[in-house]
């Protein structure tokens, strides 16, 4: 009883926290744009966090998903159709459908094994909007679009030049998402992921369709994923080759880590600390990955199971 009041309480705390802050940021030194990056790479962060700390299988691969959002909503606008709401859904499906065909290739590796995979087709992408410059704008990014407004026939809604509305466009889908992913782990499937994460061998003796699960929970990982590298690239008014690279995928493996990577909400508080740290740290100095990187070990050092985790046994003792 207790543990479900305590879990009810700070997932309030947790939405009043959200809610409120593009009001509060600025007394630590932050700013509304920075508010919505933080609620975007959260969002990348419990996506991976999905495959990782609930089904038990890492991968390095997933900024490739991230990128593929990015550069499907920046060249939809840019290319097809002057359409915020429809750059996402591209962006989105044209990463499902990768994220499908690669996890039919992949499932049935294990460990470091399918780490490395997820890498190998990571680079692919990324040399191809590294090197497709008539399309992508290679090294330089795919620039020369913008985020446009949202209509909705009886009026616009304009996410671009307001930071404000743009923060809480951000947050309204960052809710639907991470709803859809606490029902999931909350359903019988999500109990199946967990059995899976916790003894594999065990599981198929019950007779779980195990690559078929762990393809499932990779396919809703990667979407997810995707959508939150759409919303990178409609904060930025741009998409990097760099949102494709492996070292943009062990950024998310670092805020799952440093949040607690088995719990849900985690990631978040791994994804709000790495980015303050980071907007901080590189304002002051150009060698801040050794800050962070030395902060990171100090973390998987003393306290393993992140800052969750940290919390959970002062608050138990």
């Amino acid at each position: 009883m207790n543990s479900t009041l305590n879990r009810q309480i700070a997932n309030a705390l947790i939405w009043a926290l959200l809610l409120t802050m593009p009001y509060w940021i600025g007394f630590v030194g932050g700013y509304t744009s920075l508010a919505s990056r933080v609620v975007v790479l959260a969002l990348a962060a419990m996506s991976l966090n999905f495959l990782l700390g609930f089904t038990g299988v890492l991968s390095f691969g997933h900024a490739a998903y991230f990128g593929i959002g990015a550069y499907g909503v920046g060249m939809t606008i840019k290319y097809l159709a002057p359409s915020t709401p429809l750059g996402i859904l591209v962006g989105m499906g044209v990463a499902a459908a990768a994220a499908a065909i690669i996890g039919t290739l992949i499932v049935r590796l294990r460990s470091v094994y399918f780490a490395m995979v997820t890498i190998a087709f990571g680079q692919v992408f990324y040399f191809i909007a590294y090197r497709w410059n008539a399309v992508t704008g290679g090294d330089d990014g795919l620039s020369g679009w913008r985020t446009l407004p949202l209509d909705f026939g009886i009026g616009k809604l304009d996410i671009a030049g307001q930071p404000l509305t743009f923060y809480y466009f951000v947050l309204a889908l960052f809710a639907v998402a991470v709803g859809i992913m606490a029902l999931l782990l909350r359903s019988p499937f999500g109990r199946t992921l967990l059995a899976i994460r916790e003894n594999e061998r065990r599981a198929r003796f019950l007779g779980i369709p195990v690559e078929q699960h762990i393809w499932m929970s990779w396919l809703i990982s990667c979407v997810f994923v995707s959508l939150a590298g759409t919303l990178y690239a409609l904060l930025n008014n741009f998409a990097d080759p760099h949102d494709l690279r492996w070292d943009q995928s062990g950024d998310f493996v670092i805020m799952a880590v440093l949040g607690g990577m088995r719990s849900f909400w985690g990631p978040l508080i791994g994804a709000a600390i790495f980015v303050v740290l980071q907007d901080y740290i590189s304002s002051q100095t150009e060698n801040w990955m050794s800050f962070i990187g030395l902060f990171f070990v100090l973390i998987v050092l003393f306290f393993p199971r992140g800052v969750v985790g940290l919390l959970r046994r002062k608050a138990a003792s």
